[in-house]
């Protein structure tokens, strides 16, 4: 039985004047921040304000990493050569590394965004290239994706820490893989259904499939989508409901 759970959640998604997330308020609630790097979300002085933001409250920074595709929010199926994937994921991990230092802090683990984490879950040469970016950043670097992922096995294989993560709010295929965003009831959007998946989740490691059969999803880390119309509410009533339950909610790194 889990006894602990991280909440993690992806934030800095903005561009320029534009934001999607709301950094501030997420921050009060979440464990560990995954800051977009600015290839799908986020720019320089974004990054900055995420970085001092988490580093004030005690939040773990993450960098999320993504395919480059600001136009397509980093969920557009791309074929990215290995050895230039794996350049761009240290060159996100770095930029983000500067101002996670310069707020006092530091990247403290990596997570795919989007089409590339699910591009991850099974492709071998992908998730190798991901790894390999990984090390080059810093060799020491936890890695968090989907259990059972080629993602997570390449990480151990590498010596990195992998760390599994679970989604309330998204729906399970029977294999433990998420529904594909375009199919429909892949978004669980009642937000009951998503505080009791929650807790599902974190204490017993259990969820129902979008089929409707029981599967066994073990996470360290649960990740609440900050996107979401009432994200903020609904993130802060997964943590009350979790914390009622008896599972401390606590970061990972």
């Amino acid at each position: 039985m889990t006894t602990s759970i991280d909440l993690n959640a992806d934030l800095g998604e903005g561009f320029g004047r534009w934001r999607l997330t709301d950094d501030e308020q997420l921050l009060s609630v979440v464990t560990s921040a995954n800051v977009a790097c600015g290839f799908h979300a986020g720019d320089a002085a974004t990054m900055r304000r995420v970085c001092e933001l988490a580093a004030e409250r005690g939040v773990t920074i993450g960098a999320q990493v993504s395919y480059r595709d600001l136009a397509g929010f980093g969920r557009r199926a791309m074929d990215v050569p290995p050895a230039e994937l794996a350049a761009e994921v240290a060159y996100q991990i770095g930029a983000l590394e500067v101002f996670a230092r310069a707020a006092g802090a530091r990247v403290a683990y990596v997570k795919p965004h989007g089409a590339l984490y699910n591009r991850v879950v099974h492709d071998d040469e992908q998730a190798g290239a991901v790894v390999e970016g990984v090390l080059l950043a810093d060799p020491a670097l936890p890695v968090l994706g989907l259990p059972g992922s080629r993602l997570l096995e390449r990480a151990q294989k590498a010596g990195l820490p992998a760390v599994t993560e679970a989604f309330a709010d998204r729906a399970y295929t029977d294999d433990g893989t998420l529904v594909p965003r375009g199919t429909e009831g892949a978004v669980i959007t009642d937000s009951l259904a998503v505080v009791e998946r929650s807790v599902g989740l974190a204490r017993d490691g259990r969820v129902v499939s979008h089929s409707g059969l029981p599967i066994e999803v073990r996470a360290r880390s649960l990740c609440l989508h900050g996107d979401t119309p009432g994200a903020v509410e609904l993130a802060r009533r997964v943590r009350r409901r979790l914390e009622a339950a008896g599972v401390r909610v606590e970061a990972f790194a």
